[in-house]
């Protein structure tokens, strides 16, 4: 078992003040766990710093380490063509990751996505409550597992408690859906009816922005 006192955190980088420039140059520099050896650099969140709504991802892909912008890549265009489809503006919201350094493996010249342990999202926590904190959304939105038992606990299952809504402290609800990269994973004859799914989800969060 791990001992306690050895645990890696990001905690002792945060900033001083917890302002969005302050925390986004802070986190260029993490070394809260290995996954910034590999990773071509910290990918931290972006969007509206007055925004009702944050969504939260897993961690940032392939695409998403090379250019250093959260949800550019296949998931992250298929993300954007749904929240047009439920008539909500990316430009209106805030978009970040649980984890913010790509973890994969080699295989062939290819980087392929490996999940983040619990070690390596339990470090990385700081990021993400500091965000919170800082930009008080009225809304969270949990974009699959990773995310959603980061912020709801190890219990909660996505597949079973999706679309529902939940306190997050006073001021915040929060609720939890599939990551659209899960989407991209459906079979074909499956994958429409998975998308008009997520929307329908979506358009929850719609509703009330």
């Amino acid at each position: 078992m791990e001992n306690p006192a050895k645990k890696r955190s990001a905690l002792p980088y945060l900033p001083e003040k917890l302002d969005y420039v302050s925390l986004r140059t802070a986190a260029a520099n993490c070394r809260g766990c290995d996954l910034y050896v590999d990773a071509t650099q910290t990918v931290f969140g972006e969007g509206k710093k007055g925004t009702r709504a944050m969504f939260v991802g897993e961690q940032p892909g392939d695409e998403e380490d090379i250019q250093g912008h959260p949800f550019v890549g296949p998931a992250g265009r298929l993300f954007d063509r749904a929240l047009g489809d439920a008539a909500i503006d990316r430009d209106r919201i805030y978009v970040t990751n649980a984890v913010k350094h790509f973890k994969w493996k080699p295989v062939g010249k290819r980087r392929l996505h490996q999940k983040p342990s619990a070690s390596e999202i339990d470090a990385c926590r700081p990021w993400l409550a500091a965000e919170i904190e800082g930009l008080k959304p009225a809304i969270i939105v949990c974009l699959g597992a990773t995310a959603a038992q980061t912020l709801l606990g190890p219990k909660f299952l996505v597949t079973k408690m999706r679309g529902q809504w939940f306190e997050y402290g006073p001021d915040t609800k929060i609720i939890a859906t599939i990551h659209p990269s899960a989407i991209l994973r459906t079979p074909d004859g499956e994958r429409d009816a998975e998308y008009e799914h997520f929307v329908s989800d979506l358009k929850l969060i719609s509703a009330v922005m």
